[in-house]
């Protein structure tokens, strides 16, 4: 694992996305495509403002979740929403997005059809990861009911998830697809995660699934 920290979150924020704008040019003018998995929440916001922004050839690029509920994109919970208002936008408007949730059917059946989906784009260029103080990554909780299959060498691309700590059903990308990945970035914020990463460095894998990729991703930190 490398760990970089940074005097304060815009730093972070301007940093990491520059990181992976360039990485992903990199695969392009490599490949001629690129595909880019991104988590939900409020905390990877401002680095999507800002990689929307970047002049990198969009349209040859896919863009997934790291994991989804199954909820309504127009749901405020929904990670495909907030991914479409805040990245896929501006110059990267053009990029392809494959969602994990279709709205409809079950969650198994949604994860079938989204691993098929997923499959061609594998080994993904670049995922970006958050980390709950649970040790979860993804939607890989501790205590899920078929973490230890998704945890597993010969998982699908997608899972569906049900966990304690969670209010839904959910979908992810399963452990061999994260940590397959080119690169992986994870980012946090606050004292609170730093110690959670401290923890989960020391912890089974079935207690905290983000060690799964922490020994070959970047762990980003501003207080």
């Amino acid at each position: 694992m490398t760990l970089e920290e940074y005097p304060d979150r815009d730093l972070m924020w301007l940093a990491l996305a520059d990181r992976i704008a360039g990485q992903l040019a990199d695969f392009l003018r490599r490949d001629g495509r690129a595909a880019l998995a991104v988590p939900g929440g409020t905390t990877p916001g401002p680095v999507f403002d800002t990689l929307s922004g970047t002049g990198i050839d969009w349209p040859d690029v896919t863009v997934t979740p790291t994991d989804e509920r199954c909820v309504p994109e127009a749901d405020p919970r929904s990670n495909a929403g907030l991914i479409r208002s805040r990245l896929i936008r501006g110059k990267a408007a053009g990029a392809a997005f494959l969602p994990l949730w279709p709205g409809v059917g079950t969650p198994e059946e949604a994860a079938a059809a989204a691993s098929a989906a997923l499959a061609p784009h594998l080994p993904l260029s670049v995922v970006l990861l958050g980390m709950g103080e649970d040790g979860h990554a993804a939607s890989l909780f501790p205590g899920g009911d078929r973490l230890e299959e998704a945890l597993a060498a010969g998982a699908p691309p997608v899972l569906p998830m049900r966990a304690p700590g969670a209010a839904e059903p959910r979908l992810t990308l399963t452990a061999p697809v994260l940590a397959g990945a080119m690169h992986v970035h994870i980012l946090i914020t606050g004292a609170a995660k730093r110690a959670a990463l401290d923890r989960a460095r020391a912890a089974p894998l079935a207690e905290a699934p983000v060690r799964a990729v922490l020994d070959i991703a970047t762990v980003h930190w501003a207080e």
